[in-house]
């Protein structure tokens, strides 16, 4: 008896992610499950240096202001609750000093220039396609860090406004890096404080902005994590108690279907390695100073310098 309905897979030949990949993720918060998976299997991952950014337009300024390497300076950050902020990054990189605001987000840029240079693939994942215009200065911000609402204009990109920015971020990846892989996907995390209805609103122009531009010939793919979880996962009992984000059971799933598809097949001897060594990490000794536990350390870093010396780059 079928219980379930399932999305057809198939395994990535052309350009699969393996230990020679370098991979950048930008975008909303699933996107940080599936780069705290790909770095605990010790890809090489560079991951959300502005953190985390919901929406096509936030992806798009970064991602012109990296490539252009353009500096920020004090016209663009700005005083509130005590803390410094910039509407075109995350709070994770606000701080109540001004100057170490600056530093932090110039440092991104510099970073990010960087890894789009030398980045096999990146994975943007989309959000909400809802925005929000700063009046003052009539420009769409990333995140309003708690300014009043009032001050904003909250506004839905239509599906051809995806479409167009979701194109301008692949035209500048393309344009420092025309071999990259660029792989799309939406966020399976429910944005209900826009509404139930502007929810399904936002992610149905998501969905109908990145399929206009869906083309495996020029390494433009799209994964389906926000079907998985809407067709495969329909249940409450795949959430977290807040009913919004998947739970780790559904991030599992996910990854494991995203793994199936995108990871190499000459990679996942090298995943269980790394998956061992792991746990061998975390393991908490009863007695650490027994002799069996040192035994069991010593061992422990003999298969980390044979794993090193095939791949010099991952790092414990």
């Amino acid at each position: 008896m079928l219980l379930q309905t399932h999305i057809p897979f198939q395994k990535e030949t052309h350009n699969p992610i393996g230990y020679d990949s370098n991979i950048m993720l930008l975008g909303s918060c699933f996107s940080e499950h599936m780069g705290h998976k790909l770095a605990y299997y010790k890809f090489s991952v560079f991951q959300n240096p502005f953190g985390i950014l919901f929406h096509p337009k936030a992806i798009e300024n970064i991602l012109l202001k990296a490539i252009n390497q353009e500096k920020y300076d004090a016209r663009d950050v700005f005083f509130q609750n005590e803390r410094w902020h910039c509407f075109e990054a995350h709070s994770e990189l606000s701080h109540s000093d001004k100057e170490t605001v600056l530093n932090n987000l110039n440092a991104a840029i510099t970073a990010t220039h960087i890894q789009l240079q030398k980045a096999t693939h990146v994975i943007i994942t989309l959000g909400t396609a809802w925005t929000y215009r700063h009046i003052e200065t009539d420009t769409i911000v990333a995140n309003c860090h708690k300014v009043p609402q009032k001050k904003f204009l909250k506004e839905l990109l239509s599906s051809s406004e995806v479409s167009a920015s979701i194109e301008n971020s692949i035209t500048l990846l393309k344009s420092i890096n025309p071999a990259i892989t660029i792989l799309l996907t939406v966020s399976p995390v429910r944005h209900l404080k826009d509404g139930f209805m502007e929810n399904q609103r936002s992610k149905a122009h998501l969905l109908a902005g990145i399929h206009e531009l869906v083309e495996t010939r020029h390494q433009i793919h799209y994964f389906p994590s926000y079907e998985l979880m809407m067709d495969e996962l329909r249940d409450y009992r795949f959430y977290t108690t807040d009913m919004i984000h998947p739970n780790a059971v559904a991030v599992n799933y996910i990854w494991e279907k995203f793994q199936y598809t995108w990871i190499s097949s000459q990679s996942e001897p090298v995943m269980e390695e790394v998956a061992s060594i792991q746990r061998g990490l975390a393991h908490k000794a009863f007695n650490p100073a027994s002799k069996q536990h040192q035994e069991f350390l010593l061992k422990l870093q003999l298969k980390i310098e044979q794993l090193q010396q095939e791949f010099p780059h991952i790092n414990f």
